[in-house]
């Protein structure tokens, strides 16, 4: 994972909007987020989590076929920030594409990924989360500037013999609530023109009632699907990672399936809503605290936009066995060099070409 270094308090907040810290936490559990810097974009804490990743599973950047990365504040409309990542990483022989489905981007990337390893389309699987939100928010509605930080979250798939990874995967989708949550301008609905940026079109726009009813419907119904496909019961799952949206709604999901709270990984409060990073923050620092551990079974469920939903029941395993130990400093000044020298080439080919 990578998170800014610069952290925004609700006290913080009271200083920019009429809220303040008691109202926050008791809507949402938030008590803090990270926010990006100015050098600090989706593509490049997307890059800090994936060498991370790379780095744990042993695994080189130029092993990887395949790069997905979910977002929903893309460094351009295109190219795609995955093909970013790809270039700062080093990762040579790899395909890269950018996934939209909100704040259940990272599900469908990871049954993306997991469905192109078992049809062998692809052996190592690249799979991030990143998002700065903070770059979309109206900082002047209290609303929703308090719900949203920026972060990433990336994890390493590999074919391989033995049991374990995607065992099931819910992905649901309903356009009829689209503009329940949205950012309507930039498109080409609403081309950027003076008029949208005056009516405010590129900052989020949600209709959080309509969104808290959904989710708390949905988080519930998703996991037991997913659990029921596996023929299997809550009883099986030994860690429920959720979005981390709102303490209400998780806690409203942890009822419905009659699941403890305790069995359910919660850090909202540190970070806020990541949207499509916050899984796999929330998988990190379960991994990190000692609550997942090879061989148990976690179910990892989201909802957002689209209106989207889904749920991966997942068996958790440890770094495969890799021949090639990953050098960080190495790599980046690989990927540097690569990058500089294939910048050079089509400069000196087009000026070849040019010439006739």
């Amino acid at each position: 994972m990578a998170v800014p270094d610069k952290i925004l308090t609700n006290s913080d907040l009271e200083k920019i909007v009429d809220t303040d810290d008691e109202w926050i936490v008791s809507r949402t559990g938030i008590r803090e987020r990270h926010i990006a810097g100015a050098n600090e974009t989706t593509a490049s804490l997307a890059s800090g989590a994936a060498m991370r990743a790379l780095e744990v599973a042993n695994l080189h950047p130029g092993d990887l076929d395949m790069i997905i990365l979910s977002t929903s504040s893309p460094e351009h409309i295109f190219p795609a920030t995955a093909c970013l990542v790809q270039d700062r990483i080093g990762a040579v022989k790899a395909g890269a594409f950018d996934l939209l489905a909100a704040c259940t981007g990272f599900i469908y990337a990871v049954n993306l990924g997991s469905q192109a390893i078992k049809s062998n389309g692809a052996e190592n699987v690249l799979v991030i989360g990143s998002e700065t939100l903070s770059r979309v928010v109206n900082w002047k509605d209290r609303n929703t500037c308090i719900l949203f930080g920026d972060g990433a979250g990336a994890f390493v798939m590999q074919a391989s013999e033995e049991p374990g990874g995607v065992m099931t995967a819910i992905l649901r989708s309903d356009g009829s609530g689209a503009d329940l949550l949205s950012i309507p301008g930039g498109g080409s609905r609403h081309p950027a023109s003076m008029q949208t940026l005056y009516d405010g079109l590129h900052y989020i726009q949600m209709n959080g009632r309509e969104v808290f009813r959904f989710a708390t419907r949905v988080m519930a119904e998703a996991s037991q699907q997913a659990v029921e496909a596996a023929n299997l019961t809550m009883n099986d799952i030994q860690l429920l990672i959720p979005h981390q949206a709102n303490q209400r709604i998780i806690e409203a999901a942890a009822r419905g399936l009659n699941y403890p709270m305790e069995q359910v990984m919660v850090n909202i409060e540190r970070y806020g809503n990541t949207s499509t990073a916050s899984i796999p923050i929330a998988t990190v620092e379960a991994f990190e605290q000692g609550r997942l551990n090879p061989g148990d079974k976690t179910v990892m469920v989201a909802f957002g936009s689209g209106l989207t939903w889904g749920a991966a029941l997942i068996e958790w395993t440890g770094p495969l066995p890799y021949r090639r130990k990953v050098s960080p400093r190495k790599v980046r000044w690989f990927a540097r060099t690569r990058s500089i020298l294939a910048r050079l080439r089509r400069r000196i080919e087009g000026f070849i070409w040019g010439n006739g």
